[in-house]
């Protein structure tokens, strides 16, 4: 690895710090579809994603994150999410040269009742550049929640930059939801994430097996957020393109954005067929939520 990569590496992640640390402090956070894993994967290992590379999906959680992708990718999830509600997601990743442009959408769907409440919504845009190993990449989004039953929007952008050593490791850190004044003192819910993700055997050969380590930290003043710990890990077979992987997350801590009294443990599976990947996450709720089932579909060639 060159020194000159070392030292852009750290300006990066220091730039993120910065830019967390930035502007007023949160008066009133409100949490929603913005605060939800964006892909069936990164909801079976806990919600990481910050160092989760080579996935459309990653957008989601840390836009340097797209940077890895050969030429493009694409994946959906769908959700019957808790009490009678369904979380949809989408997104799209395409290579140009040196750089790597993304779209994603997600919604929070509520089901008929006597009081009308909207769909939530969230749509971003990203860009992203990759210099040698490190890619520095920044989104804008798009967030419509329900706060006190009223309809309320917001702009606001991410930050991120992802260090991917080949297919062996990735780091990856990101500052989410600059901005994001919903008016009235409610704004989106600010966090940083740093994250780690190792393969311990080449991931072109039969065995899978790595594990991503996650930290997560709100800004000072959050109401209600507090810093937690994300662990993952990912193994299975897959001969000749076609196997099965299984996932487990761990979670430490709280974040205030779990609704109702999830289990911080999460599981998933994932059937690989070439280039086209089925996944599922699973988390289990007190009653009567229940649990959640999670279905996603992924393409990366």
């Amino acid at each position: 690895m060159k020194p000159a990569v070392g030292r852009s590496g750290g300006l990066a992640v220091g730039a993120v710090v910065g830019l967390l640390t930035a502007g007023p402090p949160v008066r009133l956070t409100a949490q929603g579809v913005a605060d939800l894993p964006g892909s069936a994967r990164s909801a079976s290992l806990g919600g990481a994603g910050a160092a989760l590379v080579g996935d459309a999906g990653a957008v989601f959680t840390n836009p340097a994150g797209i940077a890895t992708i050969h030429r493009f990718a694409a994946e959906g999830s769908y959700e019957a999410y808790l009490a009678g509600t369904t979380l949809s997601s989408a997104a799209l990743a395409v290579r140009v040269g040196r750089f790597d442009w993304g779209v994603a959408a997600q919604a929070l769907d509520y089901p008929a009742g006597p009081t009308y409440q909207p769909t939530d919504v969230l749509g971003l845009t990203a860009l992203v550049f990759r210099h040698g190993l490190v890619a520095l990449g920044t989104s804008l989004k798009y967030v419509r929640e329900a706060i006190s039953g009223a309809p309320v929007d917001a702009w606001a952008g991410d930050a991120g930059v992802a260090i991917a050593v080949f297919d062996i490791m990735a780091f990856g850190a990101s500052v989410q939801n600059l901005g994001g004044d919903f008016g009235g003192g409610a704004h989106l819910a600010r966090r940083a994430r740093v994250g780690f993700t190792m393969n311990y055997v080449d991931p072109q050969g039969t065995a899978r097996f790595l594990t991503t380590f996650e930290g997560q930290w709100p800004v000072s003043g959050a109401a209600g957020q507090h810093a937690r710990f994300v662990a993952g890990a990912e193994g299975g077979v897959v001969a000749r393109g076609v196997g099965i992987v299984g996932r487990v997350g761990a979670t430490g801590g709280g974040s205030g954005a779990q609704p109702g009294n999830g289990s911080p443990v999460t599981l998933g599976a994932g059937l690989e067929l070439g280039r086209l990947h089925l996944d599922y996450a699973y988390q289990s709720f007190d009653q009567p939520a229940g649990a959640r089932h999670r279905f996603g579909v992924r393409w990366t060639p």
